[in-house]
């Protein structure tokens, strides 16, 4: 594949599948491999000069590619480098967005420090981490981000916006919001400290209740959530037809809690799962919807399924295509708002996209 750095030409027609653990989609009019972020400028003046969109791709673990591909510069970022230092009590870790996430985590944990140990096992870069505001097992990243440095394409340079500038939220952010498309994330830099695990949630408590141990350090607790992570489908296997796919395809709604009160009287005698937010909302597993919606695990639909292991992730079985997914998806929605009245938001990316009705639909 013809990977090429600017100032040089971009290659054209580049397959994007590839890239993509959820393997569908067409190609890249033009295509780019940034390593530094000097070549990320440099892209944005090329596309510029020609009246060319970009379109910024990391470790293609959150995106739907349309079949027709993307009429833009696809800047694959290639960023790498960790560097570590210190601020008061504070240890600053400082990592290019090219970086797997993962492999981050397990050094960040092998350090001794907390914060992202239950962020193991998330596919992709570190760069897209601060635009989902990855969050898993009662972490986000958002929590421990100190700073964001980004190429802002509006003024033409380098930024660095710190944690409070990000507008950080439930699986949302500014970049994903408001300003989608402005900046281009080159670096994160996370602020840790040495402590002890994050063990409120469920799986993972359960997961060492069972397992006899008293108090977990983090890298036993890591391997929990890995080994949590790997029954549902979660942690990608080349072997594992449940792991092709974009991980957790809708987001658990937040829902008041007379709207959580109107669905327990429609599944009368039936418990239904809920955690309580601080403001008193209701955060309701969409797994839990899906599945009661009519959709279970292992739920077959051509070359598109519901995962085996879990009902939030819609799988290509083989030979599916980005049309096949996102009807899939469609239906899904559909059948949970006609079940419950509850709209569910998708999580992934939706990119090349042209007037497609299920798109607008699943992203209203």
């Amino acid at each position: 594949m013809p990977f090429t750095d600017l100032p040089f030409a971009p290659a054209a027609g580049v397959p994007l599948a590839p890239l993509c653990t959820l393997g569908v989609g067409g190609p890249a009019r033009w295509f780019v491999h940034a390593a530094s972020a000097q070549a990320v400028e440099a892209a944005h003046a090329w596309a510029s000069d020609r009246e060319t969109s970009i379109f910024v791709l990391g470790g293609g673990s959150n995106l739907v590619v349309a079949d027709a591909g993307v009429d833009a510069l696809v800047v694959h970022i290639g960023l790498t480098g960790v560097d570590v230092g210190s601020d008061g009590g504070d240890v600053l870790v400082r990592a290019a967005a090219g970086e797997s996430w993962d492999a981050l985590v397990a050094d960040i944990v092998g350090r001794g420090l907390a914060g992202v140990e239950c962020l193991s096992g998330i596919p992709g870069s570190v760069g897209g981490t601060p635009i989902q505001n990855v969050g898993a097992y009662g972490q986000e990243v958002g929590h421990v981000i100190d700073s964001v440095s980004v190429f802002d394409r509006q003024a033409g340079r380098m930024v660095r916006l710190g944690n409070q500038e990000c507008g950080f939220a439930y699986r949302q952010s500014r970049f994903k919001r408001a300003d989608a498309g402005r900046f281009v994330v080159c670096a994160v830099t996370l602020r840790l400290r040495p402590g002890p695990p994050t063990l409120t949630y469920p799986d993972i408590a359960s997961a060492f209740a069972a397992s006899g141990v008293g108090v977990p350090d983090l890298d036993r607790a890591r391997h929990a959530v890995l080994a949590v992570r790997r029954r549902k489908g979660m942690v990608s296997d080349a072997g594992d037809i449940d792991t092709r796919s974009v991980g957790s395809f809708f987001v658990n709604p937040v829902v008041e809690h007379s709207t959580y009160d109107r669905v327990v009287a429609l599944v009368p005698g039936r418990r239904v799962p809920g955690f309580v937010m601080q403001n008193g909302d209701v955060k309701i597993p969409a797994a839990w919807l899906i599945e009661t919606a009519g959709f279970a695990k292992g739920h077959g639909d051509g070359p598109v399924g519901v995962s085996s292991k879990h009902s939030l992730a819609l799988v290509n079985r083989g030979g599916a295509t980005a049309r096949d997914v996102v009807a899939m998806a469609a239906r899904i929605k559909r059948a949970v708002i006609d079940r419950f009245g509850i709209a569910l938001r998708p999580e992934p990316v939706f990119v090349g996209f042209t007037d497609d009705p299920d798109v607008a639909f699943l992203a209203g």
